[in-house]
């Protein structure tokens, strides 16, 4: 993660890593995609997939991403692996 004076995408990367079925991870999880997506980390394919799981608290991203082949740069961030 860049480094940055007051700690706030260490923040969020904590909430865009959480793991699912927490009570709420879903919505939590795509509020922290939000700042990627405006910071530039991430792009807008790979976000509408957060919104759409944000109700879905059980759900991976990851395993969303990998399925339909989305986000390849943002699963190399989040996990160090590619889409395969």
């Amino acid at each position: 993660m860049d480094s940055d004076p007051d700690g706030e995408a260490a923040t969020q990367w904590q909430t865009v890593t959480l793991l699912p079925g927490i009570e709420w991870s879903g919505r939590a999880r795509y509020a922290a995609a939000m700042y990627f997506h405006a910071r530039g980390d991430m792009d807008g394919q790979t976000l509408e997939v957060y919104r759409y799981l944000a109700r879905l608290d059980d759900e991976d991203p990851t395993d969303v991403l990998r399925r339909y082949r989305i986000g390849a740069d943002w699963l190399v961030r989040l996990t160090g692996s590619r889409l395969d």
